[in-house]
């Protein structure tokens, strides 16, 4: 059994506080018997109100969060998927962009989310990420971690099958997909789309999420996923309160289920 550690936060407008959440979560992960931990998207700063953001949002060699988590993985060796945090990119636009860590410290990739959250809810929430955001264009995985090979995704790219489909081809052992979903739509669709994703690529998902209400006034949904290969869902962190959860994972279940269903080895290209 591989042991890995899920943090579900309520991040806010402070990144200070929110770094020193993430390092208490790196100890305590590793105290647990966690061999990798995952955060969600936006850890390091949630803040709606791009103005008072901005300030704050630097580019990464200045950024405190991800200062303070390179140090605290190395400190207690232990990989971190860092969900995301907004950076800037040095040309007037901004990244959300998740790193991995390895337990030396060192960054062993970055993602740069693809598809922007641009959306006009029935609830009447509005909102624009490309207005700031510039999206990503380049598939990630990370060979080396716990859990074989780890694909990279955040949030909103749940709901686009291809880039899934892309990470299946790849033979990505898990995917991240770090999140702060609204409650509307989490309600909706998001054991939805978690437990389908982790089906067609035969891969474990691992979903850490926002939950609760934030400085910002906002609301996210919570219920940090784990879910399995055949789409079971192995850990399930509601969505009242943040904090530190962990889940066993059984790698041998990848190739057991991708025997059983070898969608992934069946695939043709469909002509258009």
């Amino acid at each position: 059994m591989t042991r890995i550690a899920i943090l579900q936060m309520t991040s806010g407008i402070d990144p200070h506080a929110n770094a020193r959440a993430i390092c208490d979560a790196i100890s305590a992960a590793r105290e647990g018997g966690a061999q990798m931990l995952f955060t969600p998207e936006m850890c390091g700063l949630l803040d709606r109100d791009r103005s008072r953001a901005s300030p704050k949002i630097v580019q990464e060699e200045d950024n405190e969060v991800l200062d303070a988590a390179v140090k605290a993985a190395r400190q207690h060796g232990l990989m971190v998927a860092l969900g995301s945090l907004a950076v800037a990119r040095g040309d007037g636009r901004w990244a959300n962009r998740s790193f991995v860590i390895d337990a030396d410290g060192r960054i062993a990739a970055r993602y740069d989310k693809i598809h922007m959250f641009d959306v006009e809810l029935a609830s009447g929430e509005s909102w624009r990420e490309s207005a700031a955001y510039a999206a990503g264009e380049e598939v990630v995985t990370v060979e080396d971690t716990p859990l074989g090979r780890l694909g990279l995704t955040i949030c909103y790219d749940i709901r686009f099958p291809a880039l899934f489909d892309a990470l299946g081809q790849e033979r990505c052992d898990a995917i991240a997909v770090p999140a702060a979903f609204t409650v509307p739509t989490g309600r909706d669709h998001w054991h939805v789309l978690q437990r389908a994703r982790a089906i067609e690529a035969s891969a474990f998902v691992i979903a850490a999420a926002q939950v609760g209400e934030h400085e910002d006034g906002r609301r996210t949904y919570g219920h940090s996923l784990v879910v399995d290969p055949w789409g079971e869902v192995l850990l399930d962190m509601g969505g009242d309160k943040p904090g530190l959860g962990f889940a066993d994972l059984d790698l041998g279940r990848i190739a057991e289920v991708r025997n059983q269903l070898p969608s992934l080895a069946n695939r043709r290209a469909i002509a258009k």
